[in-house]
Order: C-alpha cells, then sequence, then structure tokens
C-alpha cells in the first residue's frame, strides 16, 4: 500500500490510522532518508496511543524513548547513531521487541542480522517540501492484517 501525505498533520494523522489497530508486541519499522518524515509518523502514532505530540522527541542522543500509562505502551527507537546492530546487544533489545509494548523502530536499516522475522516495514519518501510518499510492506501475517485494518482507517 502506497500513500501521498500532503502534509506533516496528514503524516500525523496517517500515524494514528497506524495507532488504533496496533497490539501488545507489534514493530514497525521506519525507514527513509534525514527528514523523510519518519520521527513526524511516531508522533501521530504516539498521539494516537495517548502521548502529547509535543512529548514525542526523536530520541537520536538517548536511542530509547519510553511511554507508559498508555492503552498499549510505546518504545520509540532511533538508530541513526548506532555505529552497528551489535550495540543493540548490549541493551538487551529483545526485552524491549518482544514485549507488551508496540516498537516503533527509525533507521531500522541498521538493525542488520536483528531484524524481526515479522514487522510492518514502513518506507517515507521526500515528494517535495511537505510531500511523502510512504509505503507499507507486511512481514508476516499479523503485518497483513495490520496494513488492512490501517488501509480502511486512512479514510476516516
Amino acid at each position: 500500500m502506497e500513500i501521498i501525505s500532503q502534509s506533516v498533520k496528514e503524516t500525523v494523522r496517517i500515524g494514528k490510522a497506524i495507532a488504533k489497530n496496533l497490539r501488545e508486541g507489534d514493530i514497525i519499522c521506519l525507514f527513509g532518508k534525514l527528514g523523510s518524515g519518519k520521527t513526524v509518523l511516531t508522533k501521530g502514532i504516539a498521539a494516537g496511543l495517548g502521548v502529547k505530540s509535543d512529548e514525542v522527541l526523536s530520541p537520536t542522543f538517548i536511542l530509547l524513548r519510553q511511554y507508559h500509562n498508555l492503552k498499549i505502551p510505546l518504545y520509540h527507537f532511533d538508530l541513526y547513531r548506532l555505529a552497528g546492530w551489535q550495540d543493540l546487544l548490549v541493551l538487551g533489545y529483545e526485552e524491549y521487541f518482544y514485549n507488551e509494548a508496540a516498537t516503533v523502530i527509525e533507521w531500522a536499516d541498521k538493525l542488520g542480522c536483528l531484524m524481526p522475522k515479522e514487522y510492518l516495514k514502513v518506507e517515507l519518501a521526500i515528494k517535495a517540501d511537505r510531500k511523502r510518499l510512504i509505503r507499507f510492506t507486511p512481514v508476516g501475517r499479523r503485518y497483513k492484517e495490520l496494513e488492512g485494518k490501517i488501509r480502511e482507517n486512512i479514510g476516516n
């Protein structure tokens, strides 16, 4: 599925549509160049789960932000400054990826061999100043279902 977002506001709305159907243990892997809208989409996902959008910052310098007391806890990873996937081993990443929270991972291409077996792949590309192409690719049965529900919610 591909969507063209015409604005930051619309990208946030798409993130909220994703959040509407997230379950515990879901993993969203975000791919895209710097400035393509990964953090904006994450703000929408977080807002859809009950986080105030001004509380969602790119965790670039700390690698992980955790949001609790929501419908579903949210773990927000930003792997931009990661030297290599080996750095995640020290964190005990499995405890975050495979638990009772939903996990969003920016710069997921840096996961290398640690890429989850199943996840929703979301690629963002810059089309114009505020216009973004957002492509969803489900990897695994759960994420095919999630993609279908997101498609239904985008229009609402």
